[in-house]
């Protein structure tokens, strides 16, 4: 619907008005042939009841609207007209065009958005603030998060479901895929191949670590140190077929006889430096991964890598 005429100042040319609803034309449209213009709202309604111009009936539906002419919305926008508000007390007079702005910021608009000063922290029309009740309005919030966490606990629910399908049918996949492997070496070879590719691949993402202080090793780590090292693993990116075989590796009981007993390592202590070292992530210990280290003595290794956990030392 269009403005209504009493609102402007001054007189208003015919050409602006909607020949609908005889007010200033608002947000117009105007007919593809005769080119008509009316406000968009008024010839949209207008057009569900007949696809004709109201004025000579010439026939078109509301696809065939085009924009009205630049000159038609620069003679709109210089129109001066009344705040919307002027029955709440404000006697300001803008362009048209100006008018969306000056509503936004209008003082006297009953519907501008306020923050209560009574302390609930909520923010309410201004026409409302007079019935406003703190305790009844925080309870119809608090009334709604409890409704919305229920929906995302039911969501949630159901996410947790579709997870718990999906495992059982990768468990039956990798089943299917070990039968597969034992049953076709070929399938078993290829399969090996490719998970030491990807060992290699990881290994070559670390950075080269240098142990300055091989007496700092931790022999026997304890379940919350050996927690905090797997977890960097797994942030780095560590194949997880690999991940519990190398954290068993980081205790003495897992290591190769060369390292197993205090005797055995004082007695190899010059061929540590031999070893080619990757530093974990943020953390005092290394790998040293089996692909890595062909060049050393069989009793100093262990597959698929050896993990050491220093006190302190490893640059």
């Amino acid at each position: 619907m269009g403005y209504d005429l009493v609102r402007f100042q001054g007189e208003v040319d015919e050409e602006l008005l909607c020949p609908i609803c005889s007010g200033v034309l608002e947000e117009p449209q105007q007919a593809p042939s005769c080119e008509h213009a009316f406000c968009t709202a008024c010839i949209t309604e207008w057009l569900q009841r007949q696809p004709t111009c109201p004025v000579d009936r010439s026939a078109f539906t509301a696809n065939d609207l085009k924009p009205v002419p630049r000159i038609l919305r620069n003679l709109l926008s210089r129109l001066q007209i009344n705040c919307d508000n002027a029955t709440f007390g404000c006697t300001a007079i803008v362009k048209l065009d100006a008018l969306s702005a000056h509503l936004a910021e209008c003082e006297h608009n009953p519907k501008k958005p306020v923050d209560c000063d009574s302390g609930c922290g909520l923010v309410i029309p201004k026409d409302e603030v007079k019935d406003h009740n703190c305790v009844r309005e925080l309870r119809v919030v608090v009334q709604q998060q409890a409704i919305k966490m229920s929906e995302l606990q039911t969501e949630l629910a159901q996410q947790k479901l579709l997870i718990n399908e999906q495992k059982s049918e990768i468990m039956l996949l990798k089943e299917y895929m070990r039968h597969l492997r034992m049953t076709n070496p070929r399938l078993r070879e290829l399969q090996t191949e490719l998970e030491n590719n990807e060992v290699l691949r990881w290994a070559q993402t670390l950075q080269v670590a240098r142990v300055t202080r091989w007496g700092g090793m931790i022999s026997t780590p304890d379940q919350v140190l050996q927690a905090v090292i797997k977890r960097a693993l797994i942030d780095s990116n560590c194949p997880a077929h690999i991940v519990n075989e190398l954290m068993e590796n980081a205790h003495e009981r897992r290591w190769p006889p060369g390292l197993s007993t205090l005797e055995t390592r004082q007695h190899h202590r010059r061929q540590y430096e031999n070893y080619v070292a990757k530093r974990i992530p943020g953390k005092q210990a290394v790998v040293v991964m089996m692909c890595e280290n062909p060049h050393i003595p069989p009793e100093l290794q262990v597959s698929p890598g050896l993990v050491m956990i220093f006190a302190h030392g490893v640059e």
